[in-house]
């Protein structure tokens, strides 16, 4: 049985083209409170109430984090739960959900 050796460059060309990678970035502002931030992260992303605070203490602190690196369809589907997610009720006046964008990972 003879063996077939593939060259690297044969191997590149066969291997699937790997999709861009987005981050869905949560943006600070003065209408949340860290209890709203956790709770929409908890039933939004499924994250424990300790990466929770962690992400929302991030967010309040530096004005912005990512909350999650993904394909593009998958970031479009989690900002717009994001907007869609509502008011926080703990805050007077609050006027809806909190602001989140996507933006492609710079390529390395």
């Amino acid at each position: 049985m003879e063996e077939t050796v593939c060259t690297t460059e044969e191997q590149s060309q066969t291997r699937p083209k790997r999709q861009p990678r987005y981050n869905v970035v949560l943006w600070d502002d003065d209408d949340h409170t860290y209890a709203y931030v956790i709770v929409m992260l908890a039933e939004l992303f499924g994250y424990p109430p300790e990466k929770g605070y962690q992400l929302a203490k991030e967010v309040d602190t530096t004005g912005r984090c990512v909350v999650l690196t993904t394909t593009r369809e998958h970031a479009e589907l989690k900002r717009d739960q994001i907007l869609a997610y509502g008011k926080d009720d703990l805050i007077e006046g609050c006027k809806g959900s909190m602001y989140a964008t996507i933006e492609p990972v710079p390529e390395e």
